[in-house]
Parts: C-alpha cells; structure tokens; sequence
C-alpha cells in the first residue's frame, strides 16, 4: 500500500512538477485542520493527490474552495475538517498557482 501511494505521489509530481509542492505548501503554511508540526511538510499529500485532478474543472477560486473542502471532509470527516470557508484563503493562493501553471505550462 506505502509503495502504492508513492508511486501515485510520483506520477503526479511528474505530471503537474512544482504544482504539486506548491499546493502541498500552500496548505501546509495554511494549515486548515491543525497538523502542521513544522518538520512534517508533507502531511497534505494525500489531500493534495486528490485535490489536484479535479482542478481541471474549476473555473474560479470559489471552485477550488469547494473541492478543497470536498477532499478534506473525504480525508477527515466534516466535523474535523471544517466551514468551508476555512477554505477560502488557500483555495485563492491554490487557484493562483493553478492559472500560473495553466499559464506557463512546464515543457
């Protein structure tokens, strides 16, 4: 299973390069449900495995508020993960970074 979720892990590096460090930084600084020890920065990996296939879909950062959202209820349970709005101020980083890779897409 361990080698599993790091082959995956590494495919989507490979696929989406530094968006993928991006957005687990972006909610590892964030820190929406209080797992950041500081020495653990790739705690949201998980989450980000499955945040960033959907953001093909969004069209907006209110887009990618709901599918962050989405996956931390998934991961954790709602109680756990929280408002959505909790969502909001990373979502609009990750959507930047998102629009910045669409972009100026790596080679």
């Amino acid at each position: 299973m361990k080698e599993q979720i790091e082959l995956e892990t590494n495919q989507l590096k490979a696929e989406y390069g530094d968006l993928f460090d991006s957005v687990a930084d972006i909610l590892f600084q964030h820190d929406p449900i209080g797992i950041n020890f500081e020495d653990n920065t790739d705690e949201y990996y998980p989450e980000v495995r499955t945040i960033l296939p959907r953001l093909k879909d969004c069209h907006s950062a209110q887009d990618v508020t709901s599918v962050v959202h989405e996956e931390f209820v998934r991961w954790f349970e709602p109680e756990t993960a929280g408002p959505k709005d909790r969502y909001q101020l990373p979502s609009e980083e990750i959507w930047k970074r998102w629009q910045e890779a669409v972009l100026n897409p790596r080679k």
